[in-house]
């Protein structure tokens, strides 16, 4: 059964995710590899922070999870852990799941197309060498995806591969992650996100409430109270001082020209 994992792992009664639609799976299962597949890379504070990296094939976005995120230095390889193919509906997912599996912040990070560069994706993936080209908002260029076997640090089995930027025009040894760090769909970060919707419910439960991932919660859950506050404020009080002005000098403007008029001369 298609999504039949993805759908076990979540409570769609609590779950802002999106459940997958069959219908749309099956439209999208025909599309060729060569037409362009959706990708995204998707930000996700849960227990810890992690990025997921997602390709759209046969119908649902084959995952994987990238605890430190992508890196365009080809000499660094990336861990990947193979997880449970998503809907394709949950591209384009942000916001904030409040309890339950992966309960945290998701922001859409990254979205664009890939394509495939070999002749037969199934045999590749078969294979453990998945290699492909990517153009995104931010990951462009040639990338591969190798399974190890559980032969890197961290790694377990079939689920464990490694995510890794070819040596071409868009490499370098810049941070991505760090240089751009926000959304590429509302451009916030996380406590914008979380400021969109209910901050107050990790106020005394958040995901990870220890170590540094504790302290990012706290921080930000923190801010996108201030936020929720700052938005909730009276709108007079949000008014800036320019704009007060320029209304009262408006408001002189107009009295100014309310002149008396002249009184018709007799003879």
């Amino acid at each position: 059964m298609v999504l039949e994992k993805y759908k076990q792992k979540r409570n769609f009664t609590s779950s802002p995710e999106p459940s997958g639609d069959a219908t749309l799976a099956a439209e999208r299962a025909k599309k060729a590899p060569r037409d362009g597949l959706f990708f995204c890379v998707q930000k996700h504070l849960a227990s810890h922070l992690h990025y997921d990296f997602r390709l759209e094939y046969k119908g649902v976005l084959l995952s994987w999870a990238v605890p430190k995120g992508p890196s365009l230095d080809p000499k660094t390889k990336r861990l990947a852990m193979h997880v449970e193919d998503h809907p394709n509906e949950y591209g384009t997912f942000e916001g904030v799941i409040p309890e339950g599996y992966g309960a945290g912040i998701v922001m859409l990070w990254d979205q664009g197309t890939w394509t495939p560069e070999a002749d037969d994706v199934d045999a590749a993936l078969k294979k453990g060498d998945l290699k492909f080209t990517l153009d995104g908002y931010k990951l462009k260029g040639s990338w591969v995806l190798v399974r190890t076997g559980g032969r890197y640090p961290g790694g377990s089995g079939d689920r464990s591969w490694l995510l890794i930027k070819h040596k071409d025009d868009w490499a370098g040894d810049l941070d991505i992650t760090t240089f751009a760090p926000l959304s590429v769909k509302s451009e916030g970060d996380f406590a914008e996100i979380l400021a969109d919707g209910n901050p107050e419910i990790w106020t005394s439960n958040r995901p990870a409430q220890g170590g540094e991932t504790g302290a990012m919660f706290a921080k930000i859950i923190e801010r996108a109270l201030e936020m929720k506050a700052g938005r909730a404020a009276p709108a007079a009080e949000r008014v800036p001082r320019s704009a007060g002005r320029a209304a009262r000098g408006a408001e002189e403007t107009k009295t100014k020209k309310k002149k008396p008029a002249a009184k018709r001369r007799t003879t």
